[in-house]
């Protein structure tokens, strides 16, 4: 199952992970916040996990993304 991300969703993690808020990672990115949380919600959805941190813990374990 790699390569599970696109590449936004995974610059939006590696974001997440180095502890950036839903608008520090907007105004990294230039995009909206609701934008930021549509894209959070799709991983989660693909990973079929309820929370931020569900899907950065399985993120690791699948590789796409490290601490």
């Amino acid at each position: 199952m790699s390569n599970i991300l696109t590449k936004r969703e995974k610059e939006i993690f590696n974001l997440l992970i180095l502890n950036n808020s839903t608008k520090d990672i907007s105004y990294e990115l230039n995009i909206s916040e609701k934008t930021v949380r549509n894209h959070i919600s799709n991983v989660m959805q693909k990973l079929n996990v309820k929370t931020r941190s569900g899907a950065i813990l399985e993120l690791i374990k699948l590789g796409e993304i490290s601490l």
